[in-house]
């Protein structure tokens, strides 16, 4: 998940890929039981109905993180490898990715120039070794601001509980923006108002914020608290969500990007960290692949990672007109059944866009290959199945007797009108 905006962020949503990139390290049963576990999305109706649409299977599940806990977790980690140093307080002036050279800025404000075997530049969405590489030849970079922003609000507990259902990611869909709410271990749910910039600057007073939401999200208005909320609101400005894409992700053999530097991504299908700490295990495996050889594993990551990390900045774009539309839709919803049935009846052949994303390592432009196949197979069967039906409907009713009938009467009828017509005695 990018880091959209300094001093407020949005909550993390851990899966398959991350987990398995924090089994490697050994803390993913330390953070897991940080999690708070979320099995389907659960909908929250304009009338207030709420249905819950699953992630996967029973067993599948994703799970709600603090990124403020996974931070701390993470540099106490690291403070206990004793070839590892942590530096606070440190800024990146520039980057010389040829020779492997950083020249930061400490609290002393005298720049040191430090000398790498290799720059993992890791610094983020504003990543400021990738401005370095940008000035590189044949270095493609691109970057979108989506119209959309993005605010926080809270649900705090009620009576020392959840105020919802807590192994949900709840989602308020109302086509051209969204609410969705991530339950936190101290029993709040941390909610998000994604909507279009333009919107935002409506709502100048508090009156036109309760307004809104008792419009749009009415069965929200009380358990934020409409206090609470009218405060919230206007405490930060809206923030903004950016698109991050370059290629190649490293320079010679002494600088490589990972993670939003990389490859920003906006926060709709809950990969960006899982992205990144798949880039860091990919790296693992092909540093042993190789020997550690960076002349080899640098080439070798770009190669394998670009079209991938691509691939998902793609799918999260497309996942937010899902989360903020689709859901709404009946037909939506029956296609989602009938590819649980057949990745019940095929699990091997089968599988759900969203499984393949979320709970397994297949390569995120690998999953959009199949996941296009199949939509192609499920549509294809559908028409089929629609010109069956449509066909065999009408030869029973061409067969059964009542109808050859009623088609006589009609046709006497329309004769005579016809004779009438001919001789003059009534005028059509």
């Amino acid at each position: 998940m990018a880091e959209f905006a300094r001093g407020r962020s949005i909550n993390l949503a851990l899966s398959y890929r991350g987990r398995q990139a924090l089994k490697a390290i050994g803390l993913e049963d330390q953070i897991v039981s940080q999690g708070i576990p979320m099995r389907a999305r659960m909908i929250h109706s304009l009338s207030g109905k709420k249905s819950a649409i699953p992630y996967g299977t029973k067993s599948q599940y994703i799970l709600s993180i603090s990124r403020e806990n996974l931070n701390k977790d993470l540099l106490t980690a690291v403070e206990k490898y004793p070839n590892a140093k942590v530096h606070f307080g440190h800024r990146l002036l520039k980057c010389r990715p040829e020779t492997g050279v950083i020249t930061l800025l400490g609290p002393d404000k005298v720049p040191k120039d430090i000398a790498c075997d290799l720059i993992l530049g890791c610094d983020g969405a504003y990543s400021t070794v990738r401005t370095h590489l940008v000035k590189k030849p044949r270095f493609d970079y691109s970057q979108q601001y989506i119209p959309h922003g993005y605010m926080e609000l809270t649900i705090p507990p009620q009576n020392g509980d959840f105020a919802m259902e807590p192994n949900y990611l709840h989602i308020w869909p109302r086509d051209t923006f969204m609410m969705i709410a991530l339950p936190n271990m101290n029993k709040s749910f941390t909610c998000t108002l994604f909507m279009p910039f333009e919107e935002f600057e409506k709502l100048l007073t508090s009156r036109d914020v309760l307004d809104f939401f008792q419009k749009y999200f009415p069965d929200s208005l009380h358990l934020i608290g409409k206090e609470a909320l009218a405060q919230d609101f206007f405490r930060l400005p809206a923030q903004p969500m950016i698109s991050v894409k370059c290629s190649s992700f490293h320079f010679n053999s002494h600088c490589v990007l990972m993670g939003d530097a990389a490859h920003a991504l906006v926060p709709f299908f809950g990969q960006g960290m899982n992205a990144g700490f798949e880039d860091c295990l990919v790296f693992d495996e092909l540093m042993d692949k190789f020997n550690n050889d960076f002349s080899m594993c640098l080439p070798e990551f770009s190669r394998f990672r670009i079209p991938d990390d691509h691939a998902i900045s793609d799918l999260s774009m497309y996942n937010y007109i899902e989360m903020r539309s689709h859901v709404n839709s009946r037909w939506f919803i029956f296609q989602k059944n009938i590819e649980r049935c057949l990745h019940a009846l095929m699990p091997s052949t089968f599988i759900p866009l969203y499984t393949m994303v979320t709970f397994s390592r297949i390569r995120y432009h690998e999953a959009v290959l199949r996941w296009q196949w199949q939509k192609k197979v499920i549509n294809t069967a559908l028409f089929f199945f629609g010109t069956l039906v449509a066909l065999s409907t009408t030869y029973l009713l061409l067969t059964r007797p009542t109808f050859r009938s009623s088609l006589g009467c009609l046709r006497r009828s329309w004769n005579s009108v016809t004779y009438f017509q001919n001789i003059g005695r009534i005028s059509l």
